[in-house]
């Protein structure tokens, strides 16, 4: 080829190289600030060769991806008259509008960061589903984030708009004989670039990660990378064997059977496996049940389980009543925690069910249980209940009644979720004094908001911890003492005489650190309160899966279900206690010792040893291929309920 062809070739692709090539810079500089902010997670990891060298592979497949089809439009056009006119304006468009999404997602990143400790991801797909909700909370708590975005992305609108014609006006000609030539260049380039691996599966987020510390593996990605890849996942996410060693499904059955506490026999149907009938330690008459789930209360803001001094109404409460000191969560998000209280579901690198389509009908919860059992069920929400779905999935399992915003009448602080803990809390005391004075049994989930950021709550309410208002701290101080006041009426009531109460966390605020799984984020607290409830230490390792089982027992309600969580008023053998733990992609199992086994897409089985003091994991003294193969059985078993719907509510 001679200089003179070259030198076309190159100008006629010269929209797309000065773009890749400002990306590239961008992108790069983007990662290295974000990894001097991040400077001391990255030395511990020995990461700065593997981010810059991985994080500019990644960049090059994530442009080839944008620049492959209009690439390869132009090498076919060139030569056409008005079509050149047309396609110049189109990529003039394309480069702008594809610089503008890499810089906008760079720019939201660190606020990102900082809520959830990793790039933007399938979170951030969820959010944007709920506009009015997400708007709400950027123009409430995150007024300069909103601001520094809208003027970087206006600034890189104008930028791009304006000197993409430089590179779009010039006329090209060439050879009709070099047309294919060019094409076939392009289209080499291209797919070896988005591939980026001459292996059978092209570039992934697997293939670039490199430490245990889960931000970090992030830093190699770009935030465009990042959201895109989720958006492909979301196709597939219903199904842990695609990310989990293999396992047949008799073995699954059998394993996720012997990890509970019932006898082999006791489990009777086939088309059901886990079904087994659950009799109720409680033989009196028939208790209400309240479950109160506090939104992102972590132990770590408990000072009653050693966490900062912003309870004392919580930590009261775990003095009267059955605390459970070692219990943790399923999850990182509300969704995870409702699916694991109100359905004992196990946990999944899928969607929660409270989203997934199958289950949003007939699918097993307690409030279903106790709908059959002539109980009222309801749920009370001082925001709109449509939000993560949740108002879909009760109604098709159970709930018959939806107390969210709009019914609230004239409530005192409205914030960017909605009604104030005080105001929810208000609401739920009358309800449950209407439906007593009626004579109804009645279950209710009532899910708090205010400790949600941007922490919007009442003026004058609490003694700040720290500065300034809108913070976690005061936010969680407050969220207690709404509590408090609650307890204060109920306690006087009618109805508390015959109703148990739970106060349970949905999960922490953040799950971040340096761990495969930050097991230390999801300490939660738990406590069950209420007339007859004696007072209890519980130091048992305890999953939110267990907790449904259990009120079902305390309340005097049998049941058939499919649940495979204890009912923990019964003993239960040391070697069946554990925790289930899903952080994104990774599954965690820990038993009562402290082992825990830890699994990844597409890797093999890690284990180690959680050291509860230091809150820490270590490598593990112990090969246990048995805990191993349990740990796997029980990470398949959510998508092999729900593929196979072994999770149907009885008839």
């Amino acid at each position: 080829m001679n200089r003179f062809s070259i030198n076309k070739f190159s100008l006629a692709l010269s929209p797309f190289i000065v773009t890749l090539l400002v990306a590239l810079v961008f992108l790069s500089a983007s990662r290295l600030l974000l990894g001097i902010w991040h400077f001391d997670r990255v030395v511990n990891a020995d990461g700065w060769s593997e981010i810059i060298l991985s994080g500019l592979r990644i960049d090059i497949a994530t442009l080839s991806y944008l620049f492959i089809i209009p690439a390869l439009i132009t090498c076919l056009g060139i030569n056409q008259k008005y079509f050149n006119r047309a396609w110049n304006f189109i990529i003039r468009v394309w480069a702008t509008v594809s610089l503008w999404l890499l810089v906008f997602m760079e720019i939201i990143t660190p606020s990102f960061i900082l809520e959830y400790d990793v790039r933007p991801n399938r979170l951030f797909i969820e959010y944007l589903i709920y506009p009015s909700e997400l708007s709400k909370m950027l123009i409430s708590g995150y007024k300069t984030e909103v601001l520094i975005s809208l003027i970087v992305s206006s600034l890189t609108v104008y930028f791009a708009w304006n000197y993409s014609v430089i590179f779009t006006k010039n006329k090209i000609s060439l050879p009709v004989y070099w047309r294919p030539l060019l094409l076939v260049f392009v289209l080499l380039l291209g797919v070896m670039g988005a591939r980026s691996s001459l292996g059978h599966r092209p570039l992934n987020p697997a293939m670039v990660a490199f430490s245990i510390d889960p931000l970090i593996n992030d830093l190699t990605l770009n935030s465009t990378y990042s959201m895109l890849f989720a958006v492909k996942q979301l196709k597939a996410e219903d199904d842990a064997f695609k990310y989990y060693e293999f396992m047949a499904n008799e073995q699954i059955i059998a394993k996720v059977r012997e990890s509970t506490n019932l006898h082999i026999n006791t489990y009777h149907s086939t088309e059901f496996p886990t079904q087994a009938l659950h009799k109720a330690s409680h033989r009196g008459v028939k208790k209400n049940l309240v479950i109160l789930l506090q939104e992102s209360l972590g132990a770590r803001y408990v000072g009653g389980l050693g966490g900062l001094p912003l309870t004392p109404n919580i930590d009261e409460l775990m003095k009267e009543g059955w605390n459970f000191t070692n219990i943790y969560a399923t999850g990182t998000r509300s969704v995870r925690g409702i699916e694991a209280i109100i359905t004992g579901f196990s946990p999944t690198p899928a969607r929660s069910v409270v989203k997934l389509g199958k289950s949003q009908n007939g699918f097993f919860s307690i409030a279903d249980v106790l709908k059959k059992n002539g109980y009222h069920t309801q749920f009370i929400y001082g925001g709109e209940s449509h939000f993560d779905n949740m108002k879909s999935f009760f109604l098709g399992n159970g709930f018959i009644d939806m107390q969210d915003f709009p019914t609230f009448k004239n409530p005192k602080f409205v914030g960017s979720w909605g009604a104030s803990d005080e105001d929810l809390y208000n609401k739920a005391h009358n309800q449950f004094m209407h439906l007593y004075d009626q004579n109804k049994p009645f279950f209710s989930l009532v899910f708090t908001s205010s400790n949600h950021t941007p922490f919007d709550y009442p003026d004058g309410k609490i003694e700040l911890y720290n500065q300034p208002k809108e913070t976690r701290e005061n936010a969680a101080k407050y969220t207690d003492f709404a509590l408090g006041e609650f307890f204060k009426k109920a306690k006087k009531s009618k109805y508390w005489s015959d109703t148990i109460f739970l106060i349970v966390a949905d999960h922490d605020s953040r799950a971040y650190g340096d761990q495969l799984v930050p097991i230390k984020h999801f300490h939660i607290p738990a406590v069950i309160v209420g007339e007859g409830i004696d007072h209890l230490s519980d130091d048992r390792l305890v999953s939110q899966i267990d907790l449904p089982q259990t009120l079902l027992s305390l309340i005097g309600v049998d049941s058939i279900n499919p649940m495979i969580g204890h009912d923990l008023t019964k003993q239960i053998q040391n070697n069946k206690l554990r925790a289930m733990m899903q952080f994104y992609k990774n599954f965690a199992w820990m038993d009562e010792r402290g082992e825990v086994v830890i699994l990844q897409p597409e890797k093999k089985p890690v284990q180690f040893f959680y050291n509860r003091v230091n809150e820490v994991l270590e490598p593990s003294q112990i090969a246990d291929d048995r805990l191993i193969d349990r740990a796997r059985a029980n990470a398949l078993w959510g998508s092999l309920a729900y593929k196979n719907d072994y999770y149907r509510a009885s008839k």
